[in-house]
Protein backbone atom coordinates (compact mmCIF):
# COMPACT_ATOMS: atom_id res chain seq x y z
CA UNK A 1 0.00 0.00 0.00
CA UNK A 2 1.31 3.30 -0.88
CA UNK A 3 2.20 6.49 1.70
CA UNK A 4 0.46 9.84 1.91
CA UNK A 5 3.33 11.70 2.99
CA UNK A 6 0.93 14.85 2.83
CA UNK A 7 0.45 18.06 5.55
CA UNK A 8 -2.86 19.21 5.17
CA UNK A 9 -3.60 22.13 7.00
CA UNK A 10 -6.18 21.78 9.15
CA UNK A 11 -6.65 25.90 10.62
CA UNK A 12 -6.97 25.85 7.22
CA UNK A 13 -9.42 23.47 5.71
CA UNK A 14 -12.10 22.76 8.84
CA UNK A 15 -12.88 20.19 7.25
CA UNK A 16 -26.92 -2.21 -19.80
CA UNK A 17 -24.97 -4.53 -18.31
CA UNK A 18 -21.37 -4.24 -17.58
CA UNK A 19 -19.56 -5.93 -21.09
CA UNK A 20 -15.85 -5.76 -19.35
CA UNK A 21 -14.21 -8.92 -17.37
CA UNK A 22 -14.05 -8.36 -13.87
CA UNK A 23 -11.18 -10.26 -11.46
CA UNK A 24 -11.36 -10.47 -7.58
CA UNK A 25 -8.52 -11.73 -5.25
CA UNK A 26 -8.13 -11.06 -2.06
CA UNK A 27 -5.46 -11.72 0.62
CA UNK A 28 -4.87 -11.43 4.70
CA UNK A 29 -2.12 -9.63 4.90
CA UNK A 30 -2.16 -5.20 5.62
CA UNK A 31 -0.56 -3.75 2.80
CA UNK A 32 0.32 -0.72 4.87
CA UNK A 33 -0.32 1.64 7.21
CA UNK A 34 -1.20 5.01 6.60
CA UNK A 35 -1.69 7.66 9.67
CA UNK A 36 -3.87 10.85 9.69
CA UNK A 37 -2.96 13.06 12.64
CA UNK A 38 -5.62 15.39 13.36
CA UNK A 39 -4.20 19.03 14.33
CA UNK A 40 -2.65 21.64 12.57
CA UNK A 41 -0.99 19.31 10.39
CA UNK A 42 -2.66 16.03 9.20
CA UNK A 43 0.05 13.16 7.82
CA UNK A 44 -0.27 10.36 6.54
CA UNK A 45 2.30 7.20 5.88
CA UNK A 46 2.44 3.25 5.12
CA UNK A 47 4.36 1.72 7.78
CA UNK A 48 5.23 -0.72 4.78
CA UNK A 49 6.79 2.23 2.51
CA UNK A 50 10.41 1.35 2.08
CA UNK A 51 11.80 5.42 1.80
CA UNK A 52 14.76 3.81 0.14
CA UNK A 53 13.04 2.96 -3.06
CA UNK A 54 12.70 7.42 -3.36
CA UNK A 55 15.25 8.96 -4.74
CA UNK A 56 15.51 13.09 -5.95
CA UNK A 57 17.30 13.06 -9.24
CA UNK A 58 20.24 14.70 -9.91
CA UNK A 59 19.78 18.57 -10.13
CA UNK A 60 18.11 19.58 -13.97
CA UNK A 61 17.54 22.13 -15.70
CA UNK A 62 18.90 22.58 -19.25
CA UNK A 63 21.93 25.73 -18.70
CA UNK A 64 21.81 28.29 -21.71
CA UNK A 65 18.73 27.09 -23.29
CA UNK A 66 14.77 27.44 -23.44
CA UNK A 67 13.42 25.12 -21.21
CA UNK A 68 10.64 23.03 -22.62
CA UNK A 69 8.56 19.94 -22.28
CA UNK A 70 10.32 18.04 -25.16
CA UNK A 71 13.57 18.79 -23.17
CA UNK A 72 12.23 17.50 -20.26
CA UNK A 73 10.79 14.03 -21.92
CA UNK A 74 14.43 13.76 -23.19
CA UNK A 75 15.97 14.30 -19.93
CA UNK A 76 13.85 11.23 -18.22
CA UNK A 77 14.47 9.22 -21.14
CA UNK A 78 17.94 9.73 -20.58
CA UNK A 79 17.66 9.01 -17.16
CA UNK A 80 15.90 5.65 -17.44
CA UNK A 81 19.23 4.66 -19.54
CA UNK A 82 21.34 5.77 -16.36
CA UNK A 83 21.48 2.96 -13.27
CA UNK A 84 19.25 4.54 -10.34
CA UNK A 85 20.75 7.19 -7.50
CA UNK A 86 18.91 7.19 -4.66
CA UNK A 87 19.53 10.93 -2.61
CA UNK A 88 17.02 9.72 0.41
CA UNK A 89 18.26 11.27 4.02
CA UNK A 90 20.69 13.69 2.66
CA UNK A 91 20.10 15.72 5.60
CA UNK A 92 21.83 18.18 8.17
CA UNK A 93 21.54 16.12 11.51
CA UNK A 94 19.77 18.94 13.16
CA UNK A 95 16.43 17.59 10.46
CA UNK A 96 16.84 13.81 11.13
CA UNK A 97 15.28 12.12 13.47
CA UNK A 98 12.86 15.24 14.15
CA UNK A 99 9.93 15.13 16.52
CA UNK A 100 6.68 15.64 15.41
CA UNK A 101 6.34 19.28 17.12
CA UNK A 102 9.25 20.38 15.98
CA UNK A 103 8.42 19.70 12.72
CA UNK A 104 4.87 21.72 13.27
CA UNK A 105 6.62 24.74 14.13
CA UNK A 106 7.94 25.26 10.51
CA UNK A 107 6.26 27.89 8.38
CA UNK A 108 6.89 29.07 5.18
CA UNK A 109 6.46 33.42 5.27
CA UNK A 110 4.06 34.86 3.86
CA UNK A 111 6.20 37.24 2.55
CA UNK A 112 8.38 34.72 0.78
CA UNK A 113 5.75 33.85 -1.41
CA UNK A 114 6.43 33.46 -4.92
CA UNK A 115 5.19 36.12 -7.44
CA UNK A 116 3.61 37.84 -4.10
CA UNK A 117 4.58 41.11 -5.03
CA UNK A 118 3.91 40.91 -9.30
CA UNK A 119 0.81 40.97 -11.39
CA UNK A 120 -0.26 37.01 -10.50
CA UNK A 121 -3.57 35.76 -9.95
CA UNK A 122 -0.99 33.20 -8.15
CA UNK A 123 1.29 32.48 -5.26
CA UNK A 124 3.61 29.58 -4.19
CA UNK A 125 5.11 28.80 -1.01
CA UNK A 126 7.35 25.96 -0.25
CA UNK A 127 7.17 22.81 2.17
CA UNK A 128 10.17 22.64 4.27
CA UNK A 129 12.52 19.35 4.92
CA UNK A 130 12.26 16.97 7.81
CA UNK A 131 10.55 14.27 9.68
CA UNK A 132 9.20 12.06 7.08
CA UNK A 133 10.72 14.01 4.66
CA UNK A 134 14.12 13.39 4.13
CA UNK A 135 15.18 13.26 0.27
CA UNK A 136 15.27 16.45 -0.72
CA UNK A 137 14.13 17.91 -4.17
CA UNK A 138 14.76 20.93 -6.18
CA UNK A 139 12.82 23.55 -7.56
CA UNK A 140 12.55 26.08 -10.50
CA UNK A 141 10.76 29.37 -11.24
CA UNK A 142 10.20 29.19 -15.41
CA UNK A 143 10.12 32.09 -16.58
CA UNK A 144 9.93 33.32 -20.71
CA UNK A 145 11.41 29.91 -20.99
CA UNK A 146 14.50 30.33 -18.53
CA UNK A 147 14.86 28.31 -15.79
CA UNK A 148 15.99 29.85 -12.62
CA UNK A 149 16.79 27.55 -9.16
CA UNK A 150 14.86 28.49 -6.09
CA UNK A 151 17.55 28.39 -3.50
CA UNK A 152 17.01 27.36 -0.18
CA UNK A 153 17.05 29.88 2.68
CA UNK A 154 16.03 30.13 6.27
CA UNK A 155 14.73 33.32 5.92
CA UNK A 156 12.09 32.01 4.04
CA UNK A 157 11.00 30.21 7.13
CA UNK A 158 9.88 30.84 10.39
CA UNK A 159 10.92 28.08 12.87
CA UNK A 160 8.97 28.65 15.48
CA UNK A 161 9.96 26.49 18.86
CA UNK A 162 11.94 24.24 17.23
CA UNK A 163 15.27 23.19 18.11
CA UNK A 164 16.37 23.32 14.51
CA UNK A 165 18.36 27.00 13.93
CA UNK A 166 17.81 28.22 10.30
CA UNK A 167 21.03 30.13 9.80
CA UNK A 168 22.70 26.83 10.08
CA UNK A 169 21.51 24.76 7.45
CA UNK A 170 23.23 24.74 3.97
CA UNK A 171 22.03 27.03 1.15
CA UNK A 172 21.85 24.27 -1.17
CA UNK A 173 19.47 21.93 1.19
CA UNK A 174 16.66 21.57 -0.95
CA UNK A 175 12.90 21.44 -0.39
CA UNK A 176 10.10 18.97 0.48
CA UNK A 177 7.17 20.01 -2.17
CA UNK A 178 5.16 23.14 -2.57
CA UNK A 179 1.60 24.52 -2.05
CA UNK A 180 -0.40 27.22 -4.40
CA UNK A 181 -2.97 29.98 -3.59
CA UNK A 182 -5.12 31.77 -6.11
CA UNK A 183 -6.40 35.34 -5.79
CA UNK A 184 -9.67 34.24 -4.50
CA UNK A 185 -8.04 33.74 -1.18
CA UNK A 186 -4.62 34.37 -0.25
CA UNK A 187 -4.80 32.32 3.20
CA UNK A 188 -6.46 28.49 1.57
CA UNK A 189 -4.69 26.42 -0.89
CA UNK A 190 -6.22 25.51 -3.94
CA UNK A 191 -2.99 22.92 -4.86
CA UNK A 192 -0.07 21.11 -2.92
CA UNK A 193 2.71 18.24 -3.98
CA UNK A 194 4.26 17.07 -1.31
CA UNK A 195 5.28 13.55 -0.42
CA UNK A 196 6.66 11.21 -3.32
CA UNK A 197 4.71 11.95 -6.64
CA UNK A 198 1.40 12.66 -4.01
CA UNK A 199 -0.27 15.99 -4.61
CA UNK A 200 -4.25 17.11 -3.84
CA UNK A 201 -6.43 19.63 -4.86
CA UNK A 202 -9.55 21.44 -3.97
CA UNK A 203 -12.89 22.87 -5.82
CA UNK A 204 -14.95 25.26 -4.48
CA UNK A 205 -15.54 23.86 -1.57
CA UNK A 206 -12.11 24.81 -0.93
CA UNK A 207 -11.85 21.32 1.02
CA UNK A 208 -9.08 18.46 1.15
CA UNK A 209 -9.50 15.18 0.93
CA UNK A 210 -8.53 12.38 -1.30
CA UNK A 211 -5.24 12.43 -2.92
CA UNK A 212 -3.65 11.76 -6.64
CA UNK A 213 -0.38 10.26 -7.57
CA UNK A 214 2.48 10.46 -10.58
CA UNK A 215 2.26 7.06 -10.67
CA UNK A 216 1.57 3.59 -8.98
CA UNK A 217 4.30 0.61 -9.45
CA UNK A 218 3.09 -2.85 -7.98
CA UNK A 219 0.15 -1.91 -5.95
CA UNK A 220 -1.39 -4.50 -4.56
CA UNK A 221 1.10 -7.66 -5.56
CA UNK A 222 2.73 -10.18 -3.44
CA UNK A 223 6.18 -7.82 -3.01
CA UNK A 224 6.82 -4.89 -1.54
CA UNK A 225 5.29 -1.61 -3.64
CA UNK A 226 7.36 1.30 -5.02
CA UNK A 227 6.99 4.64 -4.89
CA UNK A 228 8.00 6.81 -7.35
CA UNK A 229 9.08 10.41 -6.38
CA UNK A 230 9.02 13.84 -7.93
CA UNK A 231 12.59 14.86 -7.76
CA UNK A 232 12.17 18.26 -9.28
CA UNK A 233 9.52 21.05 -10.14
CA UNK A 234 9.47 23.77 -12.69
CA UNK A 235 7.21 26.41 -11.63
CA UNK A 236 6.18 28.97 -14.56
CA UNK A 237 5.68 32.23 -13.54
CA UNK A 238 1.59 33.46 -14.65
CA UNK A 239 1.17 35.56 -17.20
CA UNK A 240 -0.23 38.83 -16.00
CA UNK A 241 -4.18 38.14 -15.11
CA UNK A 242 -4.04 34.73 -16.32
CA UNK A 243 -6.19 32.12 -14.42
CA UNK A 244 -3.73 29.27 -15.41
CA UNK A 245 -0.77 28.64 -13.79
CA UNK A 246 1.51 25.63 -15.45
CA UNK A 247 3.75 23.31 -13.63
CA UNK A 248 6.46 20.68 -14.97
CA UNK A 249 7.73 17.85 -12.79
CA UNK A 250 10.34 15.48 -13.11
CA UNK A 251 9.54 11.45 -11.74
CA UNK A 252 12.22 9.01 -10.51
CA UNK A 253 12.39 5.72 -8.73
CA UNK A 254 14.56 2.61 -9.31
CA UNK A 255 11.92 1.08 -12.05
CA UNK A 256 10.76 4.00 -14.12
CA UNK A 257 11.67 8.14 -14.67
CA UNK A 258 9.04 10.32 -16.40
CA UNK A 259 8.21 13.67 -17.27
CA UNK A 260 4.94 15.54 -16.42
CA UNK A 261 2.96 18.97 -17.23
CA UNK A 262 0.50 20.28 -15.40
CA UNK A 263 -2.07 22.94 -16.57
CA UNK A 264 -3.61 24.16 -13.21
CA UNK A 265 -7.30 26.13 -13.86
CA UNK A 266 -9.23 27.14 -9.88
CA UNK A 267 -12.84 27.18 -10.31
CA UNK A 268 -16.12 25.46 -9.28
CA UNK A 269 -14.42 22.26 -10.44
CA UNK A 270 -10.20 22.91 -10.50
CA UNK A 271 -9.02 21.53 -13.71
CA UNK A 272 -5.41 20.02 -14.34
CA UNK A 273 -4.75 19.24 -17.55
CA UNK A 274 -2.15 16.65 -17.84
CA UNK A 275 0.37 15.32 -19.84
CA UNK A 276 2.63 12.15 -19.03
CA UNK A 277 5.87 10.31 -20.65
CA UNK A 278 6.50 7.50 -18.55
CA UNK A 279 10.63 5.48 -19.29
CA UNK A 280 10.38 2.33 -17.75
CA UNK A 281 14.10 1.57 -16.60
CA UNK A 282 13.25 -2.33 -15.82
CA UNK A 283 9.73 -4.08 -16.50
CA UNK A 284 7.49 -3.65 -14.46
CA UNK A 285 4.68 -6.09 -13.23
CA UNK A 286 2.02 -3.65 -12.32
CA UNK A 287 1.59 0.28 -13.46
CA UNK A 288 -1.17 2.28 -12.20
CA UNK A 289 -1.63 5.36 -14.48
CA UNK A 290 -3.71 8.49 -13.14
CA UNK A 291 -3.41 6.75 -9.64
CA UNK A 292 -6.04 8.01 -6.96
CA UNK A 293 -5.77 6.98 -3.19
CA UNK A 294 -8.93 7.54 -0.77
CA UNK A 295 -10.57 6.58 2.54
CA UNK A 296 -13.72 4.28 3.19
CA UNK A 297 -14.41 3.25 6.74
CA UNK A 298 -18.31 3.33 7.29
CA UNK A 299 -20.82 3.62 5.25
CA UNK A 300 -24.90 3.28 4.62
CA UNK A 301 -23.84 -0.28 2.72
CA UNK A 302 -20.89 -1.50 5.18
CA UNK A 303 -20.96 -0.50 8.58
CA UNK A 304 -18.08 -3.89 10.12
CA UNK A 305 -16.24 -0.93 11.76
CA UNK A 306 -19.23 0.72 12.59
CA UNK A 307 -18.57 1.08 16.16
CA UNK A 308 -17.75 5.42 15.95
CA UNK A 309 -20.77 7.61 16.92
CA UNK A 310 -20.91 9.32 13.56
CA UNK A 311 -22.93 7.11 10.76
CA UNK A 312 -20.56 7.38 7.80
CA UNK A 313 -16.57 8.02 7.37
CA UNK A 314 -15.43 7.98 4.16
CA UNK A 315 -13.60 10.62 1.76
CA UNK A 316 -15.35 8.86 -1.28
CA UNK A 317 -17.73 6.29 -1.64
CA UNK A 318 -18.13 5.16 -4.84
CA UNK A 319 -15.85 4.15 -7.84
CA UNK A 320 -17.28 5.61 -11.09
CA UNK A 321 -16.25 4.54 -14.46
CA UNK A 322 -17.75 5.46 -18.04
CA UNK A 323 -16.36 2.81 -20.67
CA UNK A 324 -14.96 2.74 -24.02
CA UNK A 325 -18.57 1.53 -25.26
CA UNK A 326 -20.33 4.25 -23.39
CA UNK A 327 -21.63 2.18 -20.16
CA UNK A 328 -21.58 4.36 -16.81
CA UNK A 329 -20.87 1.96 -13.94
CA UNK A 330 -21.51 2.56 -10.07
CA UNK A 331 -18.87 0.53 -7.51
CA UNK A 332 -19.68 1.78 -4.19
CA UNK A 333 -16.31 1.35 -1.66
CA UNK A 334 -16.45 -0.86 0.82
CA UNK A 335 -14.18 -2.24 3.77
CA UNK A 336 -13.73 -6.06 3.46
CA UNK A 337 -11.88 -8.02 6.14
CA UNK A 338 -9.68 -8.63 3.79
CA UNK A 339 -7.39 -7.01 1.03
CA UNK A 340 -10.04 -6.98 -2.49
CA UNK A 341 -8.61 -6.19 -5.62
CA UNK A 342 -11.17 -5.78 -8.56
CA UNK A 343 -9.76 -5.33 -11.93
CA UNK A 344 -12.02 -3.83 -14.93
CA UNK A 345 -11.32 -4.48 -18.32
CA UNK A 346 -11.92 -1.99 -20.79
CA UNK A 347 -10.79 -0.17 -24.17
CA UNK A 348 -10.13 3.43 -24.73
CA UNK A 349 -11.91 4.39 -21.67
CA UNK A 350 -13.88 7.67 -21.60
CA UNK A 351 -13.24 8.05 -17.74
CA UNK A 352 -13.21 6.77 -14.36
CA UNK A 353 -12.79 8.59 -10.54
CA UNK A 354 -13.51 8.16 -7.06
CA UNK A 355 -16.42 10.13 -6.07
CA UNK A 356 -17.82 11.46 -3.16
CA UNK A 357 -21.30 11.59 -4.32
CA UNK A 358 -23.60 11.63 -0.66
CA UNK A 359 -22.82 15.31 0.08
CA UNK A 360 -25.86 15.79 2.75
CA UNK A 361 -24.13 16.76 6.10
CA UNK A 362 -26.34 14.57 8.33
CA UNK A 363 -25.31 11.27 6.55
CA UNK A 364 -22.01 12.32 8.49
CA UNK A 365 -22.70 14.37 11.33
CA UNK A 366 -18.92 15.54 11.35
CA UNK A 367 -18.50 19.58 12.09
CA UNK A 368 -14.50 19.16 12.27
CA UNK A 369 -13.15 17.32 8.83
CA UNK A 370 -16.65 18.22 7.08
CA UNK A 371 -16.91 14.67 5.13
CA UNK A 372 -19.55 15.62 3.52
CA UNK A 373 -17.53 18.53 1.26
CA UNK A 374 -14.79 16.32 0.20
CA UNK A 375 -14.31 16.89 -3.59
CA UNK A 376 -14.88 14.20 -6.15
CA UNK A 377 -11.94 13.54 -8.46
CA UNK A 378 -12.88 12.94 -12.34
CA UNK A 379 -10.26 11.31 -14.80
CA UNK A 380 -10.59 12.63 -18.31
CA UNK A 381 -8.78 10.36 -20.87
CA UNK A 382 -7.72 12.86 -23.78
CA UNK A 383 -5.44 10.78 -25.96
CA UNK A 384 -5.61 6.88 -26.90
CA UNK A 385 -5.36 4.52 -24.07
CA UNK A 386 -5.84 1.76 -25.40
CA UNK A 387 -6.48 -1.91 -24.08
CA UNK A 388 -6.16 -2.41 -20.42
CA UNK A 389 -8.18 -2.36 -17.11
CA UNK A 390 -9.34 0.29 -14.53
CA UNK A 391 -8.11 -1.42 -11.24
CA UNK A 392 -9.60 -0.91 -7.24
CA UNK A 393 -7.45 -1.91 -4.46
CA UNK A 394 -9.84 -1.94 -1.10
CA UNK A 395 -8.12 -2.92 2.01
CA UNK A 396 -8.99 -3.42 5.59
CA UNK A 397 -8.93 -0.41 8.13
CA UNK A 398 -10.31 0.09 11.13
CA UNK A 399 -10.02 3.59 11.73
CA UNK A 400 -10.54 6.73 9.47
CA UNK A 401 -6.59 7.47 9.86
CA UNK A 402 -5.78 4.59 7.25
CA UNK A 403 -5.80 5.25 3.39
CA UNK A 404 -7.32 1.83 2.46
CA UNK A 405 -8.56 2.81 -1.12
CA UNK A 406 -6.66 2.92 -4.48
CA UNK A 407 -8.19 3.38 -7.81
CA UNK A 408 -5.93 3.50 -11.38
CA UNK A 409 -5.53 2.65 -15.07
CA UNK A 410 -3.37 -0.20 -15.49
CA UNK A 411 -2.50 -0.62 -19.50
CA UNK A 412 -2.64 -4.22 -21.00
CA UNK A 413 0.30 -4.54 -22.84
CA UNK A 414 3.77 -5.19 -20.98
CA UNK A 415 6.00 -2.93 -19.56
CA UNK A 416 9.12 -2.87 -20.64
CA UNK A 417 12.71 -1.07 -20.13
CA UNK A 418 13.29 1.44 -23.53
CA UNK A 419 9.66 2.08 -24.14
CA UNK A 420 8.18 5.78 -24.34
CA UNK A 421 4.78 5.58 -22.49
CA UNK A 422 2.47 8.47 -23.15
CA UNK A 423 -0.94 9.73 -21.46
CA UNK A 424 -2.83 12.44 -21.59
CA UNK A 425 -5.53 13.22 -19.12
CA UNK A 426 -7.84 15.94 -17.66
CA UNK A 427 -8.18 15.69 -13.87
CA UNK A 428 -11.25 17.58 -12.09
CA UNK A 429 -11.65 18.10 -8.28
CA UNK A 430 -14.84 19.18 -6.63
CA UNK A 431 -17.99 18.41 -5.45
CA UNK A 432 -19.61 17.60 -8.92
CA UNK A 433 -17.54 15.55 -11.75
CA UNK A 434 -18.09 17.49 -14.75
CA UNK A 435 -20.09 14.52 -16.57
CA UNK A 436 -22.69 12.21 -15.19
CA UNK A 437 -24.57 9.82 -16.46
CA UNK A 438 -27.65 11.30 -18.31
CA UNK A 439 -29.58 8.23 -16.94
CA UNK A 440 -30.83 7.61 -13.58
CA UNK A 441 -28.14 7.59 -11.22
CA UNK A 442 -27.28 5.50 -7.88
CA UNK A 443 -28.35 7.45 -4.97
CA UNK A 444 -28.02 4.85 -2.33
CA UNK A 445 -26.81 1.49 -1.17
CA UNK A 446 -27.78 -0.03 1.67
CA UNK A 447 -26.97 -3.73 2.76
CA UNK A 448 -28.43 -5.79 5.43
CA UNK A 449 -30.24 -9.33 6.98
CA UNK A 450 -32.16 -11.10 4.49
CA UNK A 451 -35.62 -12.68 4.86
CA UNK A 452 -39.58 -11.37 5.11
CA UNK A 453 -40.29 -9.46 8.22
CA UNK A 454 -42.15 -11.51 10.65
CA UNK A 455 -41.25 -14.72 9.73
CA UNK A 456 -38.61 -17.15 10.74
CA UNK A 457 -35.26 -17.06 8.66
CA UNK A 458 -34.58 -21.15 8.36
CA UNK A 459 -31.45 -19.94 6.29
CA UNK A 460 -29.30 -17.10 5.95
CA UNK A 461 -29.30 -14.71 3.25
CA UNK A 462 -28.20 -10.96 2.45
CA UNK A 463 -30.23 -7.91 1.74
CA UNK A 464 -29.31 -5.60 -1.33
CA UNK A 465 -31.07 -1.97 -1.28
CA UNK A 466 -29.72 0.12 -3.90
CA UNK A 467 -31.96 2.85 -4.94
CA UNK A 468 -32.01 5.37 -8.55
CA UNK A 469 -32.90 8.94 -8.83
CA UNK A 470 -32.66 11.06 -11.89
CA UNK A 471 -32.71 10.66 -15.72
CA UNK A 472 -36.14 9.62 -16.90
CA UNK A 473 -37.52 8.28 -13.93
CA UNK A 474 -39.15 11.32 -12.77
CA UNK A 475 -41.11 10.53 -16.12
CA UNK A 476 -42.50 7.03 -15.18
CA UNK A 477 -46.09 6.08 -15.29
CA UNK A 478 -47.86 4.54 -12.77
CA UNK A 479 -48.67 1.85 -14.96
CA UNK A 480 -45.23 1.50 -16.57
CA UNK A 481 -43.41 -2.04 -15.52
CA UNK A 482 -39.96 -1.03 -14.55
CA UNK A 483 -37.47 -3.83 -13.80
CA UNK A 484 -34.86 -4.48 -12.05
CA UNK A 485 -32.33 -6.50 -13.41
CA UNK A 486 -30.30 -8.48 -11.72
CA UNK A 487 -27.19 -10.98 -12.28
CA UNK A 488 -25.03 -12.75 -9.47
CA UNK A 489 -21.74 -14.87 -10.49
CA UNK A 490 -23.16 -17.35 -7.40
CA UNK A 491 -25.15 -17.96 -4.99
CA UNK A 492 -29.53 -17.23 -5.41
CA UNK A 493 -31.24 -14.14 -6.01
CA UNK A 494 -34.99 -13.95 -4.49
CA UNK A 495 -37.36 -11.31 -2.91
CA UNK A 496 -36.52 -9.30 -5.64
CA UNK A 497 -38.26 -5.84 -6.45
CA UNK A 498 -38.46 -2.62 -8.18
CA UNK A 499 -41.13 0.01 -6.95
CA UNK A 500 -40.96 3.53 -7.06
CA UNK A 501 -39.75 5.72 -4.15
CA UNK A 502 -41.48 9.02 -3.46
CA UNK A 503 -38.88 10.39 -1.24
CA UNK A 504 -36.14 10.55 -4.17
CA UNK A 505 -38.84 10.53 -7.10
CA UNK A 506 -37.24 7.84 -8.50
CA UNK A 507 -36.79 3.76 -7.71
CA UNK A 508 -35.70 1.76 -5.36
CA UNK A 509 -34.27 -1.95 -6.37
CA UNK A 510 -34.45 -4.51 -3.64
CA UNK A 511 -33.21 -8.25 -3.31
CA UNK A 512 -32.07 -11.00 -1.34
CA UNK A 513 -28.96 -13.17 -2.15
CA UNK A 514 -28.48 -16.67 -0.44
CA UNK A 515 -25.12 -17.69 -0.88
CA UNK A 516 -23.74 -21.50 -1.42
CA UNK A 517 -23.65 -23.60 1.29
CA UNK A 518 -19.92 -23.12 2.88
CA UNK A 519 -18.09 -20.79 0.27
CA UNK A 520 -16.84 -17.51 0.97
CA UNK A 521 -15.62 -16.58 -2.15
CA UNK A 522 -16.43 -13.24 -3.10
CA UNK A 523 -19.87 -12.80 -4.97
CA UNK A 524 -20.07 -10.89 -8.19
CA UNK A 525 -23.84 -8.40 -8.48
CA UNK A 526 -24.82 -6.41 -10.91
CA UNK A 527 -28.29 -4.13 -11.18
CA UNK A 528 -29.61 -1.96 -13.37
CA UNK A 529 -33.08 -0.84 -14.53
CA UNK A 530 -35.16 -0.86 -17.27
CA UNK A 531 -38.17 -1.15 -19.45
CA UNK A 532 -39.26 -2.69 -22.48
CA UNK A 533 -35.84 -4.29 -22.77
CA UNK A 534 -34.35 -0.25 -22.78
CA UNK A 535 -32.02 0.45 -19.73
CA UNK A 536 -32.86 3.20 -17.39
CA UNK A 537 -29.86 3.82 -15.37
CA UNK A 538 -26.03 3.35 -15.01
CA UNK A 539 -25.01 -0.19 -14.06
CA UNK A 540 -24.76 -1.07 -10.61
CA UNK A 541 -21.42 -3.33 -9.60
CA UNK A 542 -21.22 -4.97 -6.28
CA UNK A 543 -18.58 -7.88 -4.68
CA UNK A 544 -19.76 -9.17 -1.48
CA UNK A 545 -17.95 -11.69 0.20
CA UNK A 546 -20.39 -14.19 2.22
CA UNK A 547 -19.29 -14.88 6.27
CA UNK A 548 -18.07 -18.46 7.40
CA UNK A 549 -20.91 -20.74 7.49
CA UNK A 550 -20.50 -20.38 11.77
CA UNK A 551 -20.90 -16.85 11.08
CA UNK A 552 -24.20 -16.72 9.17
CA UNK A 553 -26.81 -15.75 11.83
CA UNK A 554 -30.15 -15.85 11.14
CA UNK A 555 -31.27 -13.27 14.30
CA UNK A 556 -34.60 -14.36 14.73
CA UNK A 557 -36.70 -12.58 17.29
CA UNK A 558 -37.96 -14.86 20.81
CA UNK A 559 -41.40 -14.97 19.70
CA UNK A 560 -40.16 -16.90 16.20
CA UNK A 561 -38.26 -19.45 17.62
Amino acid sequence: MQPNLFLEQKNVYPQSMMTASSIEAQSSSRRGRLQRMVGSVLLTCSVLLSLSACAAGKQASPEGEEFSYAWLKGYARTMASQPYESHKGELPKSLQGMSWDDYQQFHFKKKAALWRDQESQFRAELFHLGLYFDTPIHIYELNEGKAKPIDYSPSMFDYGKSKVKGSQLPKDLGFAGFRMQFNTDWERDVVAFLGASYFRAVGQEMQYGLSARGLAVDTAMPKPEEFPMFTDFWLEKPKPGSNITTVYALLDSPSVTGAYRFDIEPGERLKMKVDVAVYPRKAIERLGVAPLTSMFMVGENDRRTGYDWRPEIHDTDGLAMHTGNGEWIWRPLGNPENLRFNAYSDENPKGFGLLQRDRNFDHYQDDGVFYDKRPSLWIEPTSSWGKGSVQLVEIPTLDETFDNIVAFWNPAEPILPGQELLYSYNMYWGGIPPVQSPRARVVDTFTGIGGVVGQKRKYYSKRFVVDFAGGTLPMIGKDTQVKAMISTSAGKVEVESARPLASINGYRAMFDIVPPDDSVEPINLRVYLEVDGQPLSETWMYQWSPPAQNDRELHNAGHLQ
